[in-house]
């Protein structure tokens, strides 16, 4: 039996697509095709999934909102899996959430139950699983100030759970980089608050986000990591990079940390200009810098 039949005995129709361009699942708008493309809405179909990969030697990929990534022009082989596991539950000071949830949406739902903590997350264009695998923060605040526990399913489809030590949180890394691992959902513990307070704060948040970064391109976020010393962004202003452009990608005029796709950029263009800052970089500064976004 092929793959798509394989699929098609796991999935409605509608959640599986063949040869989808990566680009449409990308902030960046790059990337090659997928050879299937799914979308599951319940973790037994996910778990399913995992088995016939493995059964039958099948890469697999999963993808989240796509907000940190950056796909190959080649595309991506296999099974690419979007988690659309979207469910909200709240329940006291915890909200319970679905690994497909966007992370606005669930920023707005908490400030409309007074819970304060996720209001870093606003604006923020991933989604609960990508976060929590990137330890995704803003504002001097991150997913691991908030994450109580996790259940997530391996790759030999065994469901389980973790609270928020066992994550491994780091900057901008945990335990799921090096774990072959699909998040499923998470439980949040936030503090009641104010909601106007709250509403307030979010409202701040989004101005600076407007103001700063260059969200009427697309992008994928910050491309490099902060150093213990030093701001990536910071040196590749200083170091006069701002505008620098190669094919359709271009460091953005008005936030030095991104790279922005201004016309039509593919995989290569932003790969060189990243090497490019990189080496730049390291004539002027003596620094390496390291890239925050993942590579597909």
């Amino acid at each position: 039996m092929d793959t798509y039949n394989m699929l098609l005995e796991i999935l409605p129709k509608e959640y599986i697509y063949i040869d989808e361009p990566m680009s449409k699942h990308t902030t960046f708008k790059i990337g090659g095709l997928a050879d299937y493309f799914v979308t599951p809405t319940k973790s037994e179909q996910i778990k399913k999934i995992i088995v016939i990969s493995k059964q039958n030697n099948i890469p697999l990929t999963v993808i989240g909102n796509g907000s940190n990534v950056l796909v190959k022009d080649s595309g991506i082989r296999g099974i690419t899996i979007k988690p659309k596991i979207e469910n909200i539950e709240i329940e006291d000071d915890f909200i319970i959430a679905g690994a497909g949830v966007n992370l606005t949406k669930l920023s707005k739902i908490a400030m409309l139950n007074s819970l304060h903590g996720l209001e870093f997350a606003y604006g923020i264009p991933g989604c609960v699983g990508g976060a929590i695998k990137m330890n995704s923060g803003a504002h001097e605040s991150e997913m691991k100030d908030v994450v109580y526990e996790t259940s997530y399913i391996d790759f030999d489809g065994n469901i389980k759970n973790i609270n928020n030590e066992e994550h491994k949180f780091e900057y901008r890394k945990t335990r799921f980089f090096d774990e072959k691992a699909i998040i499923l959902e998470t439980k949040l513990k936030l503090v009641k608050g104010n909601k106007e307070d709250i509403r307030e704060k979010m409202d701040e948040y989004i101005k600076i986000r407007k103001e700063r970064q260059p969200l009427e391109y697309p992008s994928a976020g910050s491309v490099f990591k902060r150093g213990k010393d030093f701001i990536s962004a910071k040196l590749i202003d200083d170091a006069g990079l701002k505008g620098t452009r190669i094919g359709g990608a271009e460091v953005s005029k008005k936030h030095a940390g991104f790279i922005i796709n201004v016309n039509n950029a593919s995989y290569s263009d932003v790969i060189n200009l990243i090497n490019y800052i990189k080496e730049e970089i390291y004539k002027k500064f003596k620094v390496n810098i390291e890239e925050e976004i993942q590579i597909i």
